[in-house]
């Protein structure tokens, strides 16, 4: 599949070593600038571009950007394509944004707004990058992660379900993207490393 990555830090980084080299075609890009990317392009073989070239060029486009980014984001490259959202909602990093700050929106919710014609899916913003790099595993280990994934769209969930199968990790469904707040920060899955029956009982658990 091709790949897009719309930041390079910890999350962004990570997917691009991970996703290169399970024979994925990344192209990865930053704020700063293609020149930026030349170590890790050549650490994992991934093609360093503009936001525009990773999202035009992808399958599917990865969002690992700080909340506040994604309004500069290209959004008419990502329209028609599956958009997984990797961020998470940080007033203190981010400003505020008084839609999540008062309940009305999850931050995924927010982010589908900003990006209208993409189909978004919230997945990979529970668990730390460090993990999300060393801890995947073989399918029926005790020890395997899960990660809840929402999205409003059956087939785009599907889609990122089986990459976090590929990734070495147990997919959960957490609903739709209304429901995605069950695996904000601060909620019982929130960087917890459950396994799927723990991450299942942590979305029931979940308290607004």
């Amino acid at each position: 599949m091709k790949i897009g990555i719309i930041g390079s830090g910890n999350i962004g980084g990570t997917l691009t070593r991970r996703l290169q080299a399970i024979g994925h075609d990344v192209t990865v890009s930053n704020s700063r600038g293609p020149d930026t990317l030349a170590p890790l392009a050549a650490e994992t073989g991934a093609t360093a571009g503009t936001a525009r070239e990773a999202a035009e060029s992808a399958d599917l486009v990865v969002v690992a950007t700080p909340l506040r980014a994604v309004p500069d984001l290209p959004a008419d490259a990502m329209r028609g394509k599956v958009v997984v959202d990797a961020d998470n909602y940080y007033p203190q990093r981010d400003g505020q944004i008084g839609a999540i700050d008062d309940g009305s929106e999850t931050s995924s919710r927010w982010t589908a707004d900003q990006l209208p014609g993409a189909t978004v899916v919230k997945a990979f913003n529970t668990i730390q990058a460090g993990h999300l790099l060393a801890e995947g595993r073989p399918a029926g280990d005790p020890a395997r992660i899960a990660l809840p994934v929402a999205s409003d769209d059956a087939d785009a969930k599907r889609i990122v379900m089986a990459l976090i199968e590929e990734l070495g990790f147990d997919p959960v469904d957490g609903g739709g993207l209304d429901d995605s707040w069950r695996q904000q920060p601060g909620t019982p899955v929130y960087v917890a490393d459950r396994d799927a029956a723990g991450v299942r009982d942590g979305l029931d658990a979940a308290r607004r």
